[in-house]
């Protein structure tokens, strides 16, 4: 696909696009996920409540696997640590890869794995989430990231108790991922544009991508930044600084 034609896509974004004949939805499905939701949501609110009453304010962060999450979240601990406490909840299928990384920054880390879910659930929920406050000192932090599981999918599903989300798109996956993967996009309050460094390199229309941006989402903040070379770094720490800001003031 041109990225003229990426461009064209996404300008009737509001209209169905692609063909959703062979995927029906009865109602008993419909009832299924009505109580996973609602009960998801329950629970939720009493993340949010706790996360209030500590005065924490928490980000969900998602994306694809691969897209950069835990270098971004290794350089923005070491930038910020001696300025808030933080808190990671580190989402997994499995291992502890990733949460072994963000060791030595300062940071209070609880590990969640989903391996046990049916093949391993490929989201965190609200209830994982909760499981994961124990482990916190929730009362000594002023900022909780949650780095969700690597999809573009469900993640952006279930609410858990955050204040702000945001996502790490890479460069690299194509610009034409708003429009494939809307609801990840849609529910973002901000957008890491990421592997910024990487442009110059690869056959990529940054101008398509955000037009296919602004189909999706209007409202989306969004941030250049290169993980591995510090580019962007200052101004994402600040969007951070200014969200648990926010949060505490009640904005």
């Amino acid at each position: 696909m041109t990225p003229s034609s990426v461009i064209a896509l996404g300008a009737d974004i509001g209209a169905e696009i692609g063909d959703h004949s062979g995927y029906e939805t009865g109602a008993e499905r419909v009832s299924v996920l009505e109580r996973i939701f609602g009960e998801n949501e329950q629970t939720a609110d009493a993340n949010r409540a706790d996360f209030d009453a500590a005065e924490v304010t928490v980000v969900n962060l998602m994306s694809s696997p691969g897209a950069g999450k835990t270098t971004l979240l290794r350089e923005t601990l070491r930038r910020l640590h001696d300025q808030h406490r933080i808190g990671i909840i580190e989402g997994d299928i499995e291992t502890s890869l990733d949460a072994d990384r963000l060791e030595g920054f300062g940071a209070a880390i609880a590990l969640v794995n989903t391996g046990n879910g049916f093949g391993g659930e490929c989201h965190l929920d609200a209830p994982m989430v909760r499981s994961a406050l124990p482990r916190l000192p929730l009362q000594e932090l002023d900022l909780v990231v949650i780095e969700n599981v690597g999809n573009l999918v469900c993640p952006a599903e279930f609410v858990v108790g955050e204040h702000a989300r945001a996502m790490v798109y890479s460069i690299t996956e194509g610009e034409e991922k708003p429009l494939k993967y809307p609801v990840m996009f849609r529910t973002a309050d901000l957008v890491v544009v990421n592997k910024i460094d990487l442009l110059p390199h690869l056959d990529f229309d940054l101008d398509a991508f955000y037009a296919n941006l602004r189909a999706v989402n209007p409202s989306a903040a969004t941030i250049e930044v290169s993980a591995r070379t510090g580019h962007g770094l200052d101004e994402w720490c600040a969007w951070l600084t200014t969200v648990a800001s926010h949060a505490r003031d009640g904005a």
